[in-house]
């Protein structure tokens, strides 16, 4: 279906897609993340995204908790390295309950001491938990090494030597510079009329913008040369990323490496370092490629875990397949499957409700539009077998790649 967006008065934007399902979708999604954070604030955007939740000018914390869920519905929120989203899961009827509360979370939150120091327990204790998962330790500790220190590398959770020294005031500012109706979008995904979230959000929403935004720019990681790393863990397996720079989301070259990454080491069981290391010779439980894109960066890495003795044989086949993949052009044959592939890949995940409610508010916050299916797919359609073959030497190789080793 087709999405409407406009504008209050105070520079929020609203984007709105009608749907029949009898559950709404909507949310928040901010332009703040973990970059965005001062050096001594290393976790502050993450925190602030628990605070939310623990008190506003008319709502304690159980108040905020149960306002959703006395009538079966949901209040989430998450934190990346350049958004935050509050969003909010319910029936259609309670959808005027769940956009009075988002607007009572973003715009009057309290951020009180009390809870405040409670809930640094909490996240200290997400980051300890956090440390002992090696399997995704590895993806930040990767990132910080990819960029070199810059923002956009630091773990989401952030470390506890900054994490007990936040207060309410730290909290406070934070939100005064990035929470502001400019700074944000709100979504909304459901079968309410248009009329009626226009009615709900000038209600709710029409806050006044007290002051000029005033955001510190970010900055642009510079380029690292490779480099290897191995970190005695003391684990019982192995754990292996391999990887480097991709392409950020403005770049065209984007969903080119989108569709390679799928046929290397996507989602399929049929992926080309799933038929190797796993299928034909049992080397690893779990491999698998991915992506991440920044506004001016982005990330290309490659996970496995595996027996301390195998790790270099795993290495050995991983560049075996991309080597694959940077000197032979894809037949016409194997092109068509992948894009048969990646096409009913997408179809399926668009019926997922939730993803395409977060998707169009995360696409309209960084392009001020969203793509449907069909002009995702007639992208997809411009595609060639020679633009794949030169991404793949641009982007996998060899030389230019970065090992983190746990042992």
């Amino acid at each position: 279906m087709q999405y409407e967006s406009f504008s209050l008065p105070n520079g929020l934007r609203i984007i709105y897609m009608p749907s029949h399902s009898p559950v709404s979708y909507c949310g928040f999604a901010v332009n703040a993340g973990t970059r965005d954070e001062d050096p001594n604030q290393f976790g502050i955007a993450h925190f602030v995204e628990h605070m939310l939740f623990k008190g506003t000018k008319k709502r304690k914390s159980w108040h905020i908790l149960n306002r959703m869920e006395s009538v079966g519905g949901e209040l989430n929120a998450y934190t990346t390295k350049e958004e935050t989203f509050l969003y909010s899961i319910s029936l259609h009827e309670d959808t005027e309950r769940a956009i009075e509360l988002m607007a009572d979370l973003i715009f009057q939150s309290q951020f009180p001491e009390t809870e405040i120091e409670k809930e640094k327990e909490v996240v200290i204790d997400e980051i300890n938990s956090y440390k002992d998962n090696p399997s995704e330790l590895i993806y930040d500790d990767f990132e910080n090494m990819l960029f070199n220190g810059n923002e956009i590398g630091h773990n989401i959770l952030g470390e506890e030597e900054s994490i007990i020294n936040f207060s309410s005031s730290s909290c406070q500012s934070f939100v005064s510079h990035f929470y502001v109706p400019e700074n944000m979008i709100f979504f909304f995904h459901g079968k309410t009329p248009k009329e009626k979230i226009y009615r709900l959000t000038h209600k709710y929403f029409s806050v006044s913008q007290d002051k000029q935004i005033s955001i510190r720019p970010r900055t642009i990681p510079l380029f690292v040369p490779s480099k290897k790393e191995t970190v005695d863990k003391k684990l019982f397996q192995a754990h292996v990323m391999i990887g480097g720079r991709g392409y950020n989301y403005h770049n065209k070259k984007r969903l080119g490496l989108y569709f390679l990454n799928n046929i290397l080491g996507g989602p399929g069981m049929n992926s080309r370092l799933n038929i190797s290391l796993r299928e034909k010779n049992g080397l690893v439980y779990t491999v698998e490629s991915g992506l991440t894109s920044y506004s001016d960066t982005g990330v290309f890495n490659i996970y496995f875990g595996t027996d301390h003795e195998s790790v270099n044989k795993c290495i050995r086949l991983v560049y075996k397949e991309l080597k694959k993949m940077r000197e032979n052009k894809l037949t016409t044959s194997q092109f068509h499957a992948a894009m048969k592939q990646i096409k009913g890949q997408l179809g399926i995940s668009c019926d997922h409700k939730e993803n395409v409610a977060l998707s169009m508010g995360k696409s309209f916050l960084h392009f001020n539009k969203y793509d449907s299916l069909p002009e995702v797919y007639k992208k997809l359609d411009a595609l060639t077998p020679e633009l794949l073959l030169d991404i793949a030497n641009e982007i996998f190789d060899e030389k230019q790649l970065s090992h983190l080793i746990y042992q």
